[in-house]
C-alpha cells in the first residue's frame, strides 16, 4: 500500500471495494459518485477525494465503470495475489476463523493452524489441522504465509507476536483486547469487540465531555 494514502480512505477504499464487488456480481456495469457514496455511508465528495488519491477514474457525467474500478481498487488494495494467513490460538474464537467458508473469494487462504496447547496438537480447524506454536517458523518459511489471526488471551498476546515476528509474518490481525509491540515493517490491525461496545454505550448513553463534572 502506498504510503501516501491515509489509513481513514484506506478504510473507506476497503468499503468502496465491497460495494463494487456487490455490484459486479449483479450485472451493474456503472455506477456514480452520489450512488457509491450512499452505499458506502459517505458522501459523493468524499468519493472523489478518496479514488483521486489512487489515480484518475471515471468520467465527468457518466460515473465509473464499476469492473474497471473494482480492478483497479484491488491493484491498489495490494489484492492481486492470494495471502497466506495463520491462525495462532485455537480457543472458540480461533476455530470460529477456521470454519469459516469464504476466505478464498477474498483472496485470503487459511494455511495454518497454531496453539501451545499440546491436546489440541492434531485437532481439526476447518480445513486445518492444528500444530503446535513451535511448528510455525517452518511453516512460514514453507506456505509463505505472511498474515496472522491472533486469538490468543491477553496475557499470551505479546509473547505470540514476537513468535509471529521472529516466524517472519509482517500482518497482524489481533484479537486479543490488549496492545502489542512490533517492530517498524509490522503492521498490525486490532479488533477490540469490547471497544466498540463501550463505544456504543457511549453513543446510547453518554454524555458530552461539557457535562462532566470531575470534581477538579
Amino acid at each position: 500500500m502506498p504510503p501516501l494514502i491515509p489509513p481513514a480512505t484506506v478504510g473507506r477504499l476497503v468499503t468502496y471495494l465491497r460495494v463494487l464487488t456487490d455490484l459486479a456480481a449483479a450485472g451493474v456495469e456503472r455506477i456514480s459518485s452520489d450512488e457509491l457514496g450512499e452505499r458506502a455511508g459517505t458522501s459523493a465528495f468524499q468519493v472523489r477525494k478518496d479514488l483521486a488519491t489512487c489515480g484518475r477514474f471515471g468520467t465527468r457525467g457518466s460515473g465509473y465503470a464499476v469492473a474497471t474500478l473494482e480492478r483497479e481498487l484491488r491493484r491498489v488494495l495490494g489484492l492481486t495475489r492470494v495471502w497466506s494467513v495463520a491462525i495462532v490460538g485455537m480457543g472458540r474464537l480461533g476455530q470460529a476463523l477456521a470454519d469459516y467458508p469464504n476466505f478464498a473469494e477474498y483472496d485470503f487462504a487459511l494455511r495454518g493452524a497454531f496453539d501451545v496447547d499440546p491436546a489440541k496438537g492434531g485437532l481439526a480447524a476447518g480445513p486445518l489441522v492444528v500444530r503446535h506454536l513451535s511448528e510455525l517458523p517452518a511453516a512460514v518459511r514453507d506456505d509463505g504465509i505472511s498474515m496472522a489471526f491472533l486469538t490468543v488471551p491477553a496475557p499470551a498476546a505479546q509473547v505470540a507476536a514476537d513468535v509471529l515476528v521472529a516466524a517472519g509474518v509482517r500482518g497482524i490481525l489481533n484479537f486479543a483486547p490488549t496492545v502489542i509491540h512490533v517492530p517498524d515493517g509490522v503492521h498490525v490491525e486490532g479488533v477490540d469487540f469490547l471497544g466498540g461496545l463501550q463505544r456504543l454505550a457511549f453513543a446510547l448513553g453518554g454524555h458530552t465531555a461539557a457535562t462532566i463534572d470531575l470534581g477538579v
